[in-house]
């Protein structure tokens, strides 16, 4: 095991040896081994957004057995989605890649100012098909926001107790924030830690902008210069807010984009201390020989191989 994971491992004291051993396991698989970095691949698109906007563009991706062979092939540290893509793969692929499973889940049927996830996976779920972690989403600025962090709460007490580790998707979202405000630079660092707090050992989020939401830190950010110019700079602040760096914080890939301005955000995520990506439409909605590129140019330059 490398200096880098043990460091990482060492943050986490209160946790017991089985969920130490399964964020050991994604933190030693695929090809960003031992390094401290991160690249999921989740594919919850499907509930989320639809199957259709999520995987015509690739009809291959229809299949969840053809996000298991992604994963595999591309060397990711570990696969992520709600229960179904789970169950479907999960006996074929057992021991292949370390599995996260969603355990909450939100539809587009219905929009709503003030979102909230149905509960759609269990501990027990995430134990039976062999997962190392157990995923849930909160969002923080919805009028639902609290129920979701007791939910989590008490998910994650259970969680560990069974040697699980705890990953939280943390997205503002909701009628307390503006659209801007969803990833302003002071919300999402407070969201990262909303989920520290929470007892995440993992926490994604989007890519935080320049923008300050609120009045109250936007007075604290400029009397105390926090630097916002570059995304590295956001980044790393995000991260500071994250229990000064000592908790995973990895970030959302979005909405599928030009190759070159990923692998900018890439770049920025590795020099702002950020931990990885964690990157669905960007890989799954290209044909298999194109996403195994475009993730091992990702993984190249979290790596250092690659500019």
């Amino acid at each position: 095991m490398s200096d880098r994971v043990k460091e990482i491992l060492s943050w986490y004291g209160s946790d017991n040896p089985g969920t130490l051993t399964n964020l050991a396991r994604l933190l030693n698989a695929g090809t960003l081994a031992g390094t401290g970095r991160l690249v999921i691949l989740p594919v919850d698109q499907g509930v989320e957004h639809g199957p259709a906007r999520s995987f015509a563009v690739n009809p291959d991706a229809y299949d969840p057995r053809y996000h298991f062979e992604l994963a595999i092939a591309a060397g990711c540290n570990a696969y992520a989605a709600p229960l179904g893509f789970i169950e479907a793969g999960a006996r074929e692929f057992a021991g292949r890649v370390p599995l996260i499973l969603k355990t909450n889940n939100h539809d587009v049927l219905l929009e709503e100012k003030d979102p909230n996830q149905a509960i759609t996976g269990s501990v027990k779920d995430a134990l039976r098909l062999g997962c190392v972690a157990v995923g849930f989403t909160i969002y923080p600025g919805s009028e639902h926001r609290l129920e979701m962090y007791e939910e989590i709460r008490d998910m994650a007490v259970e969680a560990k107790a069974n040697g699980l580790a705890v990953v939280i998707w943390s997205y503002p979202r909701g009628s307390g924030l503006s659209k801007d405000g969803e990833t302003a630079l002071d919300v999402t660092a407070y969201a990262a830690h909303i989920a520290a707090q929470l007892g995440a050992h993992i926490i994604k989020v989007k890519l935080p902008s320049a923008h300050l939401e609120q009045a109250a830190a936007k007075k604290v950010y400029e009397s105390t210069q926090v630097p916002t110019g570059t995304l590295a700079e956001r980044v790393r602040h995000v991260v500071q807010a994250a229990f000064n760096g000592r908790r995973i914080v990895i970030f959302s890939g979005g909405a599928a984009n030009k190759d070159e301005a990923v692998f900018d955000e890439v770049r920025a995520i590795r020099d702002g201390g950020g931990f990885g990506s964690i990157i669905g439409r960007n890989s799954f909605q290209r044909k298999k020989p194109e996403a195994l590129k475009f993730l091992s140019t990702v993984m190249g330059i979290y790596a250092g191989t690659q500019k």
